[in-house]
């Protein structure tokens, strides 16, 4: 069983055991793969993603090399080789990102449904999940600035939510210190002043 969790740090264990993936080329190519699980990404693709349009002289074996070192760490044939591309088979639940928006969806169906409780429950779960910064030190990358902040952005609604649940259970008092920290962190985001608003007038 292996775990792929990209919502801080990257990493990956390999039941329960956490493994070194190697340096940050091999990294970034884990990262990009897992960006497009269990989808073919061409070899062009990646060599561009690695080392921008420049490639060394040598890029096409050195990419070989990796693919070869990448799958010896995972240890399990799951990086395979489909015409002049590779695809990261990905199992479901084996991405934290992907558990993170199954759970931050069904928190807000429950919201939706007038179950606050539940709704808590499930979205702290989705919440918990994050360790950091949405892909970590590798946020920056070209090919990552437009997913690391698609997820910080269903962070921040799965946070909102959350406190929509947490203020409908009376808990006005407890959010008062996180939304104020929120607001000053999101200045424009109009729901975070709407709820700060509620849970200072009822509380």
């Amino acid at each position: 069983m292996i775990d792929y969790r990209i919502l801080g740090p990257v990493e990956v264990s390999v039941n329960g055991r956490e493994i070194d993936i190697g340096g940050p080329r091999l990294r970034k190519l884990l990262v990009i793969l897992l960006l497009h699980a269990n989808q073919p990404v061409p070899r062009g693709t990646l060599a561009y993603d690695l080392w921008g349009d420049q490639p060394p002289a040598g890029a096409r074996g050195s990419l070989e090399v990796y693919i070869s070192r990448l799958r010896k760490a995972l240890g399990s044939p799951v990086l395979l080789t489909r015409s002049s591309a590779y695809c990261l088979t990905v199992g479901n639940g084996q991405l934290d990102a992907h558990r993170f928006e199954q759970l931050a969806g069904q928190g807000r169906s429950e919201l939706a449904e007038h179950k606050p409780g539940p709704a808590a429950r499930t979205l702290r779960a989705a919440l918990e999940l994050w360790r950091g910064p949405a892909l970590g030190d590798l946020s920056g990358e070209s090919f990552a600035q437009v997913e690391a902040a698609r997820l910080e952005e269903l962070r921040l609604g799965a946070t909102e939510d959350r406190i929509d649940a947490d203020l409908a259970l009376g808990r006005h008092a407890d959010v008062i210190g996180e939304l104020e920290a929120l607001v000053a962190a999101h200045p424009l985001r109009e729901r975070l002043h709407g709820q700060l608003m509620v849970a200072l007038y009822r509380g």
